[in-house]
């Protein structure tokens, strides 16, 4: 019996394969685009699109199930009708639409959507995630995947040092390191810190006992200086992507918004996820939802940022914290169950790990007593004290006290491995 549901679940791999290619080139289509807007508007327009020479996902799972993130986009064969790809992610747009600013003006910040290069005419569906949880059409765009317009050169080519190479990209985790603030007689330090991260990111579960499961590639691509901006010091540097600590007002929080550039360089490797490793010893960081990822690399917390950081980039964890240091408002409202897998606004706790708890655990949990690690659902996350809960008193998506991700945190994170690799 167990031969017989090898062989079937061989022969399913090797007819998703067929139909990829079938679809597909083995290279990616990237659509840059605008995303503007305010706290209640939104709009797309197309920047350019362009044919990368590698495609770093997997040839047999091609349709995003998850339901993660607060942009969605679906493509469909022109000819047929057929969703052939669709993707789920988030954006710094999202975000800023939940601060100040966004009550008083507009902005604009470049995205980007990734797909298998398609080998026929295809119509894309992005779709905006409204305040009640459920994805809404924002706009469609068309691809001739013919067109003499669609770029085909790398913008910016640089080597590429393998950190860990475990095998086939489309059934490996695939990693891509950018270098920010470093200059090119600072490459070798870069290469040593990729190496650090590597070990570093493989001594927390579940990634110890998935270190096969990863590649970790690492794009050489020099900055002018040494460092990032941080404005509120009046710091400027001139760097490789444009980041700066004081993202939206906080501190911390180290993001660029120029995310062609990111774009640009990540192209120099197949990848799944982009972490940016940024040459300071100020303790900051950020991570987006299958964006990009960002954390220093000298601080003395930089393993746990690492980790902390790629927990939203690659699993789509929220932060467990609510000591009002973002610079958000009411980014999620409680009538709506979240679709992060580590909060909860109870609103629909069936989804989430309700599964999970011993039979007499109350909900809400107590605080009081409990051990760190203990399984509940504890009143205080998503940047609030009130109305969102997480299910330990604290891990590392709340704070770095401990050394551990929760059992649900641990779940989500294994889950999403798994679905990179099988």
């Amino acid at each position: 019996m167990k031969k017989f549901l090898i062989i079937i679940a061989l022969l399913a791999t090797l007819s998703a394969q067929a139909a990829f290619t079938d679809w597909f080139l083995d290279k990616t289509l990237r659509v840059d685009y605008f995303h503007s807007g305010d706290r209640n508007t939104e709009y797309y327009s197309i920047d350019q699109l362009r044919m990368e020479p590698y495609w770093g996902g997997s040839k047999t799972l091609l349709i995003d199930t998850t339901q993660y993130g607060a942009y969605y986009v679906k493509a469909y064969d022109k000819k047929t009708g057929q969703l052939i790809y669709s993707h789920g992610y988030c954006a710094l747009f999202d975000e800023w639409r939940f601060t100040d600013e966004a009550l008083k003006t507009q902005r604009t910040f470049t995205e980007t959507f990734t797909m298998p290069f398609p080998k026929q005419e295809t119509i894309l569906d992005f779709y905006s995630r409204n305040d009640q949880g459920a994805y809404e059409k924002k706009f469609s765009y068309p691809v001739d995947p013919n067109s003499a317009y669609i770029h085909q050169e790398l913008q910016q080519q640089y080597p590429v040092y393998e950190t860990l190479n475990n095998g086939d990209p489309s059934v490996k985790v695939d990693i891509v390191i950018i270098p920010e603030g470093y200059t090119a007689a600072e490459m070798d330090r870069f290469k040593a810190d990729c190496d650090k991260f590597a070990n570093e990111l493989f001594t927390f579960m579940p990634y110890t006992i998935n270190r096969d499961k990863f590649n970790i590639r690492a794009v050489l691509a020099p900055s002018d200086e040494s460092g990032t901006d941080i404005p509120e010091e009046n710091v400027w540097k001139r760097t490789l992507l444009n980041s700066n600590f004081y993202t939206f007002a906080s501190e911390r929080y180290l993001m660029t918004p120029d995310h062609r550039s990111v774009r640009n360089v990540a192209a120099n490797a197949p990848y799944d996820q982009i972490y940016i490793l940024v040459n300071s010893t100020k303790y900051g960081g950020g991570a987006i939802y299958n964006f990009y990822s960002v954390s220093v690399n000298s601080n003395a917390s930089a393993a746990k940022i690492f980790v902390h950081e790629f927990g939203h980039g690659f699993a789509g964890l929220a932060d467990e914290y609510d000591d009002g240091s973002t610079s958000f408002n009411d980014m999620y409202p409680l009538a709506t169950e979240p679709w992060e897998p580590n909060i909860t606004t109870l609103v629909d706790f069936g989804s989430k790990w309700k599964n999970l708890l011993p039979a007499e655990t109350p909900v809400p949990t107590p605080l009081q007593g409990a051990a760190p690690l203990k399984i509940g659902v504890y009143e205080g996350a998503g940047y609030v004290t009130k109305g969102i809960y997480r299910p330990v008193p604290d891990c590392l998506m709340r704070s770095f006290k401990g050394n551990e991700f929760c059992p649900v945190c641990s779940k989500a994170i294994q889950d999403m491995i798994d679905r990179f690799t099988r």
